[in-house]
């Protein structure tokens, strides 16, 4: 395939995905939730506006400007070991393999096995010829090189049976917000939606916020209460009762809306249905703080210069990579 077929693909795959019927997109969300009951139809749906938001010609042109794309007359197998924490999430790995020309050899996760097969049969629907250039194995063996997404304790097996092959391997990352104090309830809605999405379980979910002073606190918490709905997931309500019975038991000190607890720690990672804060002196320090932390930290929103802006969090761009990471320019020079 040509690089501008293989571009025109992904441009269809977002156009049919625009153009689901109601039926179409009931069925399919239906059978990723009782797949997964972390991927409810609100959660997958979301995702599925995600990956159409890549898909445009425009986007794509911008993105692949930069590289130079070929016909590859000798294909390298990729082995793409895929995470399943929130749905979709290995599509953007499956995307930069096919555009690069490479022959993509993927294990599943089997939390999201529904939505990635989907994705992959309209891909071979649009264009029949990606059959022989995508397959799914369990095992990954013998590839020309990796990609593989998943904890700390995952990334270090993975450095085991794939650090002598080229590699791109991922551990656990998590997002952050700063607050500088004059921001609206507009500005804290928007930061619930990087919050709450996904309840929580990406890694472009703010798991931590950044406070100037701990008056905001309760100012957030209400406007939070938009996403009181997210309380009635049973397994965020578990996650919900259990840190917060944790807290009592303990006397530590929090602040609770009903089905978020605000927690001081200067951990980055925080439980599902619990945000970390922080408070910082200056900019100064925070600016230090951050870059010491910033292997960690996929991404920062904020309504500063240079930040992801509130509720932006689990939209990127193509051109976003995970770890700041440039998928697309490893697999050229490969």
């Amino acid at each position: 395939m040509k690089p501008a077929e293989r571009i025109s693909t992904f441009v269809k795959l977002g156009e049919t995905i625009d153009n689901l019927s109601f039926e179409q997109k009931d069925e399919l969300l239906w059978r990723a939730e009782n797949n997964n009951n972390w991927f409810t139809k609100e959660s997958v749906e979301l995702s599925l506006q995600g990956i159409s938001f890549m898909l445009s010609q425009e986007k794509l042109d911008a993105w692949l400007s930069i590289y130079e794309l070929s016909e590859v007359q000798t294909p390298k197998s990729i082995g793409l070991m895929l995470a399943g924490n929130i749905p979709g999430v290995g599509f953007h790995d499956l995307m930069c393999v096919i555009l690069a020309g490479h022959q993509a050899v993927v294990k599943l996760s089997s939390s999201d096995e529904v939505l990635m097969k989907w994705l992959l049969n309209k891909l071979i629907e649009i264009d029949p010829r990606l059959e022989s250039q995508v397959r799914l194995e369990d095992m990954l063996k013998g590839m020309d090189a990796y990609i593989a997404t998943g904890s700390d304790n995952s990334s270090r097996y993975f450095n085991y049976y794939f650090g002598k092959y080229p590699h791109v391997i991922r551990q656990n990352r998590t997002s952050v917000a700063v607050l500088k104090g004059d921001e609206t309830r507009e500005d804290y809605v928007n930061l619930g939606k990087d919050i709450f999405q996904y309840y929580g379980l990406g890694c472009r979910n703010v798991s931590k916020i950044y406070v100037k002073k701990k008056d905001q606190l309760q100012d957030l918490l209400g406007a939070l209460e938009v996403y009181a709905s997210v309380g009635a997931h049973h397994k965020y309500h578990n996650n919900y009762d259990y840190n917060k019975s944790i807290y009592l038991v303990n006397l530590e000190d929090h602040l609770d809306n009903g089905f978020l607890l605000l927690k001081e720690s200067e951990d980055l990672v925080s439980p599902i249905s619990v945000l970390y804060y922080e408070v910082y002196s200056s900019e100064e320090e925070l600016a230090e703080r951050l870059d010491s932390l910033k292997e960690k930290i996929q991404c920062v929103v904020g309504n500063a210069n240079g930040l992801v802006p509130f509720g932006a969090a689990q939209t990127p761009e193509p051109w976003e990579y995970a770890d700041e990471v440039d998928t697309m320019a490893f697999l050229l020079e490969l």
